[in-house]
């Protein structure tokens, strides 16, 4: 088998897997135009931007509810999710 995923597998075979992959992924990259990544940059930001806010709510005691509450206003249009796309465990 050529896909070989385990660690005693053929040095040759891991190189070609491991090469196959950074260069997929260097294509998959390669498909956004530099206004793409800029406008990604500032989606990055202001999903930082509205984590950061949810904590210093949570610092300030307002509560899980509100701070949520808060979070999902300021997250938008920003990310999938209601939360950014991120979500706790609990």
């Amino acid at each position: 088998m050529f896909l070989n995923f385990s660690t005693s597998g053929d040095p040759v075979k891991k190189a070609v897997l491991f090469l196959s992959a950074v260069l997929l992924s260097g294509a998959a990259l390669a498909q956004h135009s530099d206004k793409e990544v800029k406008e990604d940059i500032q989606r990055h930001r202001g999903m930082a931007a509205a984590h950061e806010g949810a904590a210093k709510c949570l610092e300030a005691g307002k509560g899980e509810k509100v701070c949520m509450a808060e979070l999902q206003v300021a997250c938008k249009g920003l990310a999938l999710g209601k939360y950014c796309g991120m979500r706790h465990a609990h």
